[in-house]
């Protein structure tokens, strides 16, 4: 079976789609990234969605259910490389991916995990004063 390979990048996890999605790839997807936040205690996940043309309803309520999952487990998600076409159709379904972070590039949706991390370790630091 297919799957979506998942690299750990500092305390985020990487995902890069390079394949056109179908349901039971969406399905095995959200799995791993769970299975794989939990294990390495992920605090942000990263979806690079830019070699997709076109998303169905389900591919957009996957997103928005792995962004879901992901908050419960403490972990921001930020969607990259959307193209305009999968924007307008996200929104012609209805779909407005809340609580999905979205950049235009890889590098400022890791300075947003990054600036998530920055925060968390702050807040972490003035608990123990």
């Amino acid at each position: 079976m297919d799957r979506i390979p998942i690299l750990k990048f500092g305390n985020a996890l990487l995902v890069t789609i390079q394949v056109d999605m179908h349901d039971r790839l969406a399905t095995t997807l959200e799995e791993d990234l769970t299975s794989k936040i939990v294990a390495h205690s992920a605090r942000g996940v990263l979806i690079d969605i830019s070699a997709l043309e076109i998303v169905d309803s389900f591919i957009g309520r996957m997103l928005d259910n792995i962004a879901a999952v992901s908050r419960i487990l403490d972990a921001d998600t930020v969607v990259v490389g959307m193209r305009p076409a999968v924007a307008i159709t996200l929104v012609e379904l209805g779909l407005s991916l809340a609580g999905v972070k979205t950049a235009l590039n890889v590098e400022r949706g890791m300075a947003l995990i990054e600036g998530r991390l920055s925060e968390s370790e702050a807040d972490d630091a003035d608990d123990e004063d």
